[in-house]
């Protein structure tokens, strides 16, 4: 992955290049921004062109012939170091390091540098484990970075989702930040800065890394991808500038046909009252495991949102498959300024539960009686 292969962001592009090859690198970067804005590739980039042992390199092309550029090529580099999010693979005492899921991890990557939290605990089998970066991280990076370097040049660590890390492990990490060894560069990438504690932002250069254009994303999905230009404009629109968005919604289209399936049902369920098959219908998303519960709730509100804004007769305000247009038809009418904001609430709190681990078996039976009221608002 180098500049030229990044996605848009040509400013910031710029901006990295220009401080490399002047020599003002700083020692610790937070790429900060929405899940699906490219921040990844760019801190891939970066890390490729501070590595690259050759003076040939200019306008962010690395020479791709040295051996450092051999190296990253395949993630293997010994000077470019990783922590992410991972789960206990060993009790205690005995600790679990992100080296333990590095073949996983560099599998993904160099599969695409798009992918959020959902498909990297999917990489790892994660199961219903929550992924953190855990306190004996920061020893292990610790260890790496009293190193010498191993190519002579800098040492580099990618930070994926810092505001995953335990409390023990970012105030190691801010002493890092406060005394980095020579020549080391942090690049963080958070989708969530505001839940990185304080001290660490204050010394970190932050980055704002905005979302892609939607004409990007629609380029890349014709072209790398084989999706038709009208698909394609669709999926881009409606992904509004998330490229790991775009990119589930191209993999998951039988997902997509189960949460319309379920969503209608719900509807059909709640509008004539049948409490017996809530239950069942209930007991059927509790299945489905906490990821894909979020991601149901996610496409509820889309729903919601897309026929509340199909009464007012704009098409092109509208983002919806053909099989939600016909059920928009009738449904949408349903939906009006006396009960959407109660039930996107609703849908915000159960959504909040389920990340909360309550019991998914209440939380969308609860949801469903409360639907039961608020869809006859009309």
């Amino acid at each position: 992955m180098d500049f030229n292969s990044v996605i848009g962001h040509e400013e910031i592009k710029r901006r990295l290049i220009s401080e490399a090859d002047n020599g003002k690198v700083a020692h610790a970067i937070m790429l900060c921004g929405p899940e699906g804005n490219g921040a990844m590739a760019i801190a891939l980039a970066y890390a490729r062109y501070l590595l690259c042992k050759s003076d040939e390199k200019h306008d962010g092309n690395v020479c791709g012939k040295c051996s450092s550029c051999a190296m990253t090529d395949k993630l293997q580099h010994p000077d470019l170091h990783f922590a992410f999010p991972i789960y206990k693979l060993y009790s205690a005492p005995k600790p679990t390091y992100c080296d333990d899921f590095l073949k996983e991890w560099r599998g993904m990557l160099l599969q695409s540098p798009h992918f959020g939290y959902e498909e990297w605990a999917a990489e790892c089998d994660a199961q219903n484990h929550q992924l953190m970066i855990y306190a004996d991280e920061s020893d292990n990076l610790n260890r790496k970075l009293g190193l010498k370097s191993s190519q002579g040049g800098y040492k580099v660590v990618i930070v994926w989702l810092p505001e995953k890390m335990h409390e023990a492990c970012a105030n190691k990490l801010l002493k890092l930040l406060e005394e980095p060894p020579h020549k080391t560069v942090f690049i963080l990438v958070s989708e969530e800065p505001d839940k990185v504690i304080q001290t660490i932002r204050s010394r970190t250069q932050m980055v704002s890394v905005p979302r892609l254009p939607i004409e990007a994303i629609e380029q890349i999905l014709t072209e790398q991808n084989g999706i038709l230009p009208a698909e394609a404009k669709r999926i881009a629109r409606h992904t509004a500038g998330n490229m790991v968005a775009a990119q589930r919604t191209i993999r998951d289209n039988s997902e997509a046909e189960l949460f319309f399936e379920l969503f209608v049902s719900l509807m059909r369920l709640s509008y004539m009252r049948k409490v017996k098959e809530m239950k069942q219908w209930s007991d059927k998303v509790a299945s489905l495991g906490r990821e894909r519960q979020k991601n149901f709730l996610a496409y509820c509100q889309r729903m919601i949102r897309e026929n509340f804004i199909y009464n007012f007769h704009s098409p092109e305000l509208n983002y919806m498959n053909e099989s939600e247009a016909d059920f928009a038809v009738k449904f949408a009418p349903f939906i009006n300024e006396r009960n959407v904001i109660g039930i996107m609430e609703e849908l915000a709190v159960a959504q909040r539960h389920i990340e909360q681990n309550v019991n998914p078996k209440m939380v969308f039976f609860d949801f469903s009686l409360k639907m039961i009221v608020l869809i006859k608002n009309r």
